[in-house]
């Protein structure tokens, strides 16, 4: 380079290049050479200088590039702003932006978005205010960075797009893109359709591709299929988001068979090696194809996941009990081969955490995060660990890391409201719904659910308790919103509890138009049916199950003992103390029998006429949540409170045996079931056995 002979417009034209195309060691070299001075200094040339870092990603670089350069004018400052709004330093960005004597449209844009990005919407929308009052006209670039800002203020969003049509703004093809993105995100489908169809020639493929996410994200994937149909028939080229997008509408119409054929389509064109597009494969398969072996397969096929990719697998881990130690492995993973967590990592392994029940691995990730400084997004890693800690049996922990949060939300509220009431602390839920009420944070159908779930046990309804299940059935179907599956299983469980099978059949029915594939309904039916000796009630349950395809969840129990969790099943005889264990039971049951204790054979779940005497309370007595009660009371220091999570709900011949074992071990007991915490001491039972 030292025997070229350098004009301006030459430097300038290889500078743009080496900009262009990144080309930093080029460009740092011409940059030496400018120090030299073989190009005269100028604001022109020192301006691309900052571009050639900020593209680049270097922020120090790019700042002292600026500070070298003598008479900085607006373009100076814009480029350098643009830098720390990369960077999401909008403070620092904000500060060199007071500095410009006469900010123009772009300086403007650069922190709007930037604020917007950050989702900062009060400082975008006082920028935004600030720039009319000087007398600057927004352009659609403008427009465009608030829409995003505006984050879930539906009022705003409306007052905005007011001024987009009468601004005519709506002619732009990114301010309607915008809109139609803002509310799809928001749960506004009609208005996406309207912003959608007014657009009509303008649509380009971001256009398309928003639609068809927005449609997935409702759950309507055969319109957003038959979108994608009509996106490729006119034309447009489909990238890696379309296909991505496409996965998402198979996930939601839970269409194993078409998501097959599609990703054979993929392979054939080269995208399957695509990491966003396989983000959208591992999606399909965790979700609709019952277990991780596909999404593993699809994963390795990929020559450099991204961190997206690997959120998607540690996601697809934490959506299963069983593969939510396999979740926590892959974010180690994924540390070791040079990727930071963000948001999404932790809130995916904190929720494996919350499944495995396992306070240690939980505190382990929480340290993670503390340390990881999380710049966006902070709020919903903290309603996962507020959950995480509820569900491990730490309520004190997680009302402590609750009241320490800077802003609640929804999700913050319900978190700890279903805290309380899962642990039978109704009066506290009902407190915290109060609050809710009062700092007008809008409820959710899963507010609902646990506010009443605590009356229920507070005895604020009593009538909950007499049995009153129509009246029940009535509030459900009266509420203002789908009270969803949470709601019918809700009921279900109140049915199973009073024996009510005719109105079982029908929350079970409600269920299954919500979720055909969910075995919950038909299991609950079927043990209700098994303990009132309809067997061939029991049978056609079972078929259906068969025909339809849907498989019943293994029974687990598990207990974290010394940093290690261990995992039992109904007449488990793998665990290395299996023995002890059974002789401990033996010893249990006789104490228990000689305090009272009648084992309630109808828990087995089997015929007469297909056991022989005595083999009915054997059977019962090897269930896994005996087997790891037992095991831990053998594992742990006399005294000390043991916790065990079993996936499915405790049986009630358990219930009734744990509460005996606790008087006699003098130790208290934690269950969490797949409903509750059930906590058991001196020989009672925190929920006075209504669950």
């Amino acid at each position: 380079m030292k025997q070229v002979t350098w004009t301006f417009h030459t430097f300038r034209n290889v500078l743009k290049t080496c900009i262009a195309e990144r080309d930093l060691s080029t460009g740092k070299a011409l940059h030496a050479l400018y120090f030299k001075s073989l190009i005269p200094s100028s604001t022109y040339i020192s301006n691309h200088f900052i571009l050639l870092y900020s593209n680049s990603r270097r922020l120090l670089s790019a700042r002292n590039a600026f500070s070298a350069t003598h008479d900085p004018n607006v373009f100076s400052y814009n480029a350098i702003i643009a830098a720390y709004a990369k960077e999401s330093q909008t403070r620092l960005a904000h500060q060199l932006f007071d500095e410009i004597p006469e900010p123009d449209l772009v300086s403007y844009n650069t922190l709007i978005s930037a604020y917007a990005e950050r989702g900062e919407t009060e400082q975008a929308l006082g920028l935004f205010g600030r720039m009319r009052e000087v007398g600057l006209d927004p352009d659609g670039f403008t427009i465009s960075g608030v829409i995003t800002g505006c984050c879930d203020d539906v009022g705003l969003i409306r007052q905005l797009h007011c001024v987009v049509v009468r601004g005519g703004f709506d002619w732009y093809v990114s301010v309607s893109n915008a809109l139609l993105s803002y509310y799809s995100k928001n749960g506004l489908l009609e208005e996406a359709k309207r912003v959608f169809s007014l657009m009509g020639g303008m649509r380009d493929e971001v256009t398309w591709n928003s639609m068809i996410v927005a449609y997935g994200q409702h759950r309507e994937g055969l319109k957003a299929l038959g979108l994608f149909q009509e996106m490729v028939r006119r034309g447009f080229s489909v990238d890696m988001f379309t296909l991505a997008s496409v996965s998402t509408a198979f996930t939601c119409v839970e269409d194993l068979l078409g998501g097959l054929q599609f990703h054979a389509k993929l392979i054939k064109t080269g995208f399957h090696q695509n990491s966003h597009v396989g983000s959208g494969l591992i999606d399909l398969y965790s979700k609709c194809a019952g277990g991780m072996s596909e999404c593993r397969k699809v994963f390795e096929e990929i020559p450099a996941p991204d961190l997206v990719l690997w959120n998607t697998m540690i996601s697809g881990y934490s959506q299963s009990d069983e593969f939510s130690e396999d979740a926590i492995d892959c974010l180690r993973h994924m540390q070791r081969v040079g990727y930071y967590p963000d948001d999404c990592s932790f809130v995916c392994v904190i929720s494996a955490c919350s499944n495995l029940s396992s306070p240690f691995q939980g505190k382990q990730i929480h340290a993670l995060a503390i340390k990881s400084e999380i710049p966006f997004n902070r709020i919903s890693v903290n309603n996962a660990l507020v959950a995480m800690y509820s569900k491990c049996g730490k309520l004190q922990d997680a009302r402590r890391l609750f009241d320490r949060m800077p802003e609640h939300n929804t999700v913050s509220l319900n978190s700890m409201i279903a805290g309380y009431a899962q642990h039978g602390i109704g009066m506290e839920s009902l407190c915290l719904f109060e609050h809710m009420l009062q700092t007008n944070v809008v409820p959710t159908s899963i507010t609902f659910i646990s506010v009443l779930s605590a009356c229920a046990h507070t005895g604020k309804v009593e009538e909950g308790r007499a049995g009153k299940l129509g009246e029940a059935e009535r509030l459900i179907e009266a509420m203002p919103f789908s009270p969803g599956t949470i709601g019918w299983a809700t009921l279900l469980s109140a049915c199973r509890t009073h024996g009510n099978i005719d109105l079982a059949v029908e929350a079970a029915n409600k269920f299954l138009q919500l979720e055909p594939s969910n075995a919950v309904p038909y299991v609950m039916l079927s043990n209700m049916y098994s303990r009132a000796g309809k067997w061939d009630e029991v049978a056609k349950m079972r078929k259906l199950m068969r025909d339809r395809g849907v498989k019943k969840k293994p029974g687990l129990s598990w207990i974290e003992v010394n940093k290690r969790v261990h995992v039992f099943v109904a007449e488990e005889s793998s665990h290395p103390m299996i023995k002890e264990i059974h002789e401990y039971l033996e010893e249990m049951s006789r104490k228990m029998k000689k305090a009272g204790y009648v084992p309630d054979v109808r828990w087995a779940l089997v015929k007469d006429d297909e056991t022989v005497e005595g083999e009915k309370e054997i059977m019962l007595g090897h269930h896994s949540e005996k087997l790891a009660v037992a095991f831990g009371l053998i594992s742990t220091r006399e005294g000390e409170p043991i916790l065990v999570v079993k996936n499915l709900r405790i049986c009630g011949d358990c219930h009734n045996a744990i509460k005996f074992i606790s008087a006699i071990a003098g130790r208290e007991i934690t269950v969490r079931d797949a409903h509750r915490f059930h906590c058991f001491k001196d020989g009672q039972c925190s929920c006075r056995d209504y669950w």
